[in-house]
């Protein structure tokens, strides 16, 4: 499952901080198997975090410890709410080889 979020965030100074807090908090829990935050380059007021995890299950115990609930869901709170955040990853690739994976939702 692939969690992305878009911002454009009020307080850019502190926002990469904040960021780097989440990946902390989020990529130490079980399931998660990495994530990462970057700042467009065509317009660096606006910042994307992507995390992946095993699946939907691993996401949501993802968001369960306090610490995670006190920091990393009030910042998901501020993400662009234009587009979903949450897909499930149906094709991977490395080394030139695609994987394709069955879909997690029913009647698929």
């Amino acid at each position: 499952m692939l969690l992305v979020c878009r911002f454009a965030p009020a307080d850019p100074a502190t926002f990469a901080d904040r960021l780097a807090h989440a990946l902390e908090l989020l990529t130490a829990q079980p399931g998660c198997l990495g994530g990462e935050a970057g700042r467009a380059v065509d317009d660096p007021a606006h910042w994307v975090l992507t995390v992946r995890f095993t699946g939907v299950d691993a996401y949501r115990r993802a968001l369960s410890p306090f610490p995670v609930r006190e920091h990393v869901v009030p910042l998901l709170s501020e993400a662009l709410a234009d587009s979903p955040a949450t897909y499930e990853t149906l094709l991977g690739a490395v080394g030139g080889a695609v994987e394709r994976r069955a879909s997690l939702l029913t009647g698929d």
